[in-house]
């Protein structure tokens, strides 16, 4: 997959680190991550699938977020699932939490399982 030019600086702003965010290319358009509340503690991320992607139940998907993220060195990202979707629809992420350590510099992609009984 080829990046794009495209560079957006400092999304989050918790104990005073800087993380950048890259969009890759197909993803110009996705919305950048961002805080649901005032008192989030994360940042929500979309996918960045181009087709219509369906996780049928027992099943598991790599979803891609279109995105690359530079994290500061002795920081780590974790990546957790929304508790209303697993409440509700039997989602959450397979290797929960996933960690995106500060020297990977590739696509962040999410594994999603559905543990519900229907497709999501």
């Amino acid at each position: 997959m080829k990046q794009i030019k495209q560079k957006v600086d400092l999304v989050v702003k918790k104990n005073r680190i800087e993380i950048k965010i890259e969009k890759v290319k197909g993803s110009e358009d996705l919305p950048l991550p961002i805080s649901t509340s005032e008192f989030s503690s994360g940042v929500d991320l979309l996918s960045a699938e181009v087709s219509e992607t369906v996780l049928h139940p027992g099943k598991i998907k790599l979803i891609s977020t279109g995105i690359k993220i530079m994290i500061p060195k002795g920081y780590e990202g974790q990546i957790r699932p929304r508790s209303g979707l697993a409440l509700k629809r039997g989602i959450t992420i397979l290797n929960t939490p996933g960690t995106i350590d500060s020297d990977y510099r590739g696509i962040v992609k999410v594994i999603l399982i559905n543990l519900g009984e229907e497709e999501f």
